[in-house]
């Protein structure tokens, strides 16, 4: 059973719906017990990085996710602010990441912006592989829908995924054992995202 973790954040029917139009049942859920029984986990995000590690650690689930991540290797995938809660910290906020994966959330500088470009990032990029990965099967020339001012910066470049370009090359996707997130959003990101969705569910 695939749970979308719901702490209260997050556009949480899109993805269900997306991965209903990969043939995948994922559920919805706040329970403690749906989230013990879960064969894979999807952590949703969006908004304020610390208004979504507030939600996330008031919630109660954090301590029961992550006895399923850590000992039992049950997959997870981070969405958007789902996968900067992975790092140890934000540049947007003050509360201390998860750390399930070593690095942090930075801002796009400023300073470096092109002609014509603005922050936040809102749009379509390319992305390319930075590793091999089952959760990128079928996915050459890929496009996603981007929508966000921070990025991740893996400590260790072998967690990088994939990553695109706007304003410089950044990581849009990171991988560690059963630990994955992508900093686009899949449910809007039309036949790639549900791809990429459908080989979560299925290659995991």
């Amino acid at each position: 059973m695939i749970v979308i973790v719901d702490y209260g954040v997050g556009n949480l029917t899109s993805i269900q719906n997306m991965f209903k139009k990969a043939g995948v049942e994922a559920v919805i859920s706040s329970r403690v017990d749906d989230v013990m029984n879960a064969s894979k986990l999807m952590l949703p995000g969006m908004g304020h990085f610390d208004n979504c590690m507030q939600k996330f650690n008031g919630s109660g689930l954090r301590p029961v996710a992550e006895k399923m991540i850590f000992d039992k290797k049950v997959p997870v995938l981070g969405i958007c602010v789902g996968l900067q809660m992975f790092m140890r910290s934000s540049e947007e906020g003050r509360e201390a990441g998860l750390g399930w994966i070593e690095g942090e959330t930075i801002r796009f500088r400023q300073e470096q912006l092109l002609p014509g470009q603005k922050i936040p990032n809102l749009g379509w990029l390319d992305v390319q592989e930075s590793k091999p990965s089952s959760l990128l099967t079928g996915l050459n020339d890929a496009r996603f829908y981007f929508a966000h001012t921070f990025h991740v910066v893996p400590a260790d470049n072998t967690d990088d995924l994939l990553h695109a370009t706007y304003v410089y090359s950044f990581s849009a996707g990171v991988e560690r054992n059963n630990i994955m997130g992508v900093q686009f959003h899949p449910e809007k990101s039309h036949r790639f995202g549900m791809q990429l969705l459908k080989n979560f569910a299925e290659n995991y």
